[in-house]
């Protein structure tokens, strides 16, 4: 792998701990041969929330900086015009300050940053200066997730955690050591965390820089709002007026919870403290599937949200769904739109903005209340985040070539105009590879959507070993996506031709498409996996005597599934907190509508078709057929597939004499959040597949 001047420091517990009070900010490094590299990739900045201020004349956002040596993040906060001139740094500590939103016209910003051992609310000048920690009206610190201000300002909106359930210490206070767990219930564990709390939604007054007496939403209930494990203040939003909240929540607990997705839209009244479902009122149309993310609109007449139709299927297309708050009517008005709606807002009472995967990338669309949809942008990349400014939309975008950067997007004009150059620091000294749409005939005559990525400064009449990407999700959008670990630049740069194929499953090309993967995990998705592989090959300058295929979850699944039916195409596999056993999956995951609704049932269920073909084609059940070198990785933190599955597929493997690998992480989840354990990701990665593909 190509070198980086950057260093890996050598620290002892001791000079670990003081180094963590450094200030993380923006890395200066350079690359030696001109390609990117492990090290380079988590020199970058990572750009988070934006704002705009009421006037629309400024962004506020923040970016989040990593230290290896320190093995932590940072983010700061940063400002600048809306047409990304006079950029300024406001925070400099060694805390990390983030989720930054204009107040006061624009003269102030709050924002989150620990004080005294807790997240809390502060607040600030536009400048930066005079930063001040908002105190209590008690003087009592709170620990806040995340926050909204109303729109009149006179109250906070803030999620906090409340104790969930009977702990341990609880039923037995004369054992305050013991470490054992009593459980009576299910969701006991939910993605990396043994559930003990669940964030609530709190109000209080807010004036004077003081935060009142709180009133919290949910009093005395059970449940979660925003939902986990990955629910923010999104799911949350005043009512124009101030006057009402409306906010996301599923009310379950235990099997119920475990077995379901029925979420709804509630509506708080701040002054009767009365509470409404807005998804159950119609008694024909009760919203069975996840409702989120409402947003009123500017008016204060409508109540906009994300919704699906069906309980128990977490991958159902999202509709925009709107209720009309002045005759209590509720209507969608994306029906016509045959993708997914992601992110959206309000442009004014009659028209919203959103984003929509289609084909391979992610766009932003606008429709009106008379379900007229329209694109407004075109090209390779993906749109993420979306704020309203004046006359445009200040957006994040990506692609499979860079990392998020901020726009500007006027729709009236279709113009796009850059507004950070967060990384180009780092661009400006590699050569990065060039990405190109391929469309391949499946095995029953359609047509698929593939990404190829080229090796930087690629050379057809050269040989390059090449590698079939396995996507997750398992319905997530093989799209202009840019990742921090499965990064296709990084595979370039060390020499491999990459294909990424939307196989059967994946958004943006019908609800037949999407939903051909559901109780089939390896039917027509494999077939098609085989078939990206096999056309690619037809190309003189991919080697086929050196092919490897890489995925995580469930494309760590598609890598254990195919590492026994691959007919020996391949030479090496790797495999990253994939489902190994599928009868162990049904039973150890937490969310337990997923394995219900993909694998069909349960597996004792004889006379259930479906069910009883996933689990018979589980592949733990086709070692026998494997014969070709694999690296198993997985955390023990990922309460979503347990580490048990990749530790048992490399057992499986060593037993069987086939040349294995196993990086397990004692302290990463599903993911990899750590620096150092990123690195060592990479290298571990690359290491396995120079090993075996390259001669």
């Amino acid at each position: 792998m190509a070198a980086t001047s950057i260093a890996l420091a050598s620290c002892s517990p001791t000079s670990q701990k003081e180094a963590a009070q450094d200030f993380i900010g923006k890395q200066e490094i350079s690359i030696d041969q001109k390609v990117l590299t492990p090290e380079a990739l988590w020199a970058m900045g990572r750009i988070g929330e934006i704002n705009v201020s009421p006037k629309g004349d400024k962004i506020a956002y923040s970016v989040g900086y990593y230290s290896v040596a320190q093995n932590r993040s940072h983010r700061v906060i940063y400002t600048m015009n809306s047409d990304g001139t006079n950029k300024q740094l406001l925070t400099q500590s060694e805390k990390s300050e983030s989720s930054p939103v204009w107040i006061e016209g624009g003269k102030k910003i709050a924002y989150l940053a620990p004080y005294k051992g807790v997240n809390t609310l502060w607040v600030m000048n536009a400048d930066g200066s005079e930063k001040t920690v908002v105190d209590t009206e008690k003087g009592n610190k709170i620990t806040i997730d995340a926050f909204k201000f109303s729109p009149d300002e006179s109250k906070l909106l803030y999620i906090a955690q409340v104790k969930s359930g009977e702990r341990t210490v609880d039923q037995h206070p004369d054992l305050p050591l013991a470490s054992g767990k009593v459980i009576t219930s299910l969701m006991y564990k939910h993605w990396d965390e043994w559930v003990e709390s669940v964030p609530h939604p709190f109000v209080a007054a807010f004036k004077d820089n003081k935060i009142g007496a709180s009133t919290d939403l949910l009093e005395g209930e059970p449940y979660e709002s925003p939902m986990k494990p990955f629910g923010g203040i999104e799911q949350l939003a005043w009512s124009p007026d101030s006057k009402e909240i409306a906010y996301t929540c599923r009310k379950k607990v235990g099997k119920a919870y475990a077995f379901s997705t029925d979420s709804d839209i509630y509506l708080y009244n701040l002054a009767t403290k009365e509470t409404r479902n807005l998804c159950k009122e119609d008694a024909k149309d009760k919203n069975m599937g996840y409702d989120l993310n409402p947003q009123f609109s500017p008016d204060g007449t409508s109540i906009a949200w994300q919704s699906m139709e069906r309980d128990g299927y977490e991958s159902d297309r999202t509709r925009l769904c709107l209720y009309n708050l002045q005759d209590n009517s509720k209507r969608y008005l994306t029906e016509s739109f045959k993708s997914v709606v992601d992110n959206f807002m309000w442009k004014d009472n009659q028209t919203l903005y959103f984003t929509s995967v289609w084909h391979g990338t992610t766009m932003i669309y606008q429709t009106d209340l008379k379900n007229h949809v329209e694109q407004l942008t075109d090209g390779q990349y993906d749109f993420g985040s979306m704020a309203l400014g004046k006359d445009q939309l200040i957006v994040t975008r990506h692609s499979m070539q860079e990392a998020d950067e901020i726009y500007a997007f006027t729709p009236a004009d279709k113009k796009m105009q850059q507004l950070t150059y967060e990384n180009k620091h780092i661009y400006d000294q590699i050569t990065r590879g060039e990405v190109k749409e391929r469309w391949i005939k499946t095995t029953d005559n359609k047509q698929m959507l593939a990404w190829v990525i080229y090796p930087p400064h690629f050379d057809p009449n050269k040989k390059y070993p090449t590698l079939l990407y396995c996507q997750g999700g398992p319905q997530s959008p093989v799209s202009q996506f840019w990742s921090y670990r499965w990064n296709f630049q990084m595979m370039a740069a060390n020499g491999y031709i990459v294909i990424a194929p939307n196989r059967r499953g994946l958004p943006g090309f019908g609800q037949e498409w999407l939903e051909e993967i559901s109780g089939d995990y390896s039917g027509q998705c494999m077939d098609d996996y085989f078939s990206a592989i096999d056309d690619i090959c037809t190309e003189p300058y991919v080697d086929k005597d050196n092919l490897g295929c890489v995925g995580a979850s469930f494309g760590g699944y598609s890598v254990y599934w195919l590492a026994g039916h691959h007919q020996k195409r391949f030479k090496a596999f790797i495999a990253h907190d994939g489902i190994f056993n599928m009868q162990q999956q049904y039973l150890e995951t937490e969310e337990m509508w997923f394995a219900q609704w993909d694998m069909g049932g349960a597996y004792w269920d004889k006379n259930n078709k479906v069910a009883q073909r996933t689990f018979a084609n589980s592949p733990h059940l086709f070692v026998d057929k494997w014969d070709t070198p694999i690296l198993c990785i997985h955390g023990e933190k990922d309460y979503r597939i347990l580490a048990a599955q990749g530790m048992s597929a490399f057992n499986a493997a060593k037993l069987r004499g086939v040349p294995a690998e196993l990086l397990i992480y004692p302290d990463e989840n599903h993911w990899v959040l750590q620096p150092q354990n990123g690195i060592l990701w990479q290298r571990t990665f690359f290491g396995w597949l120079d090993k075996w593909l390259k001669k």
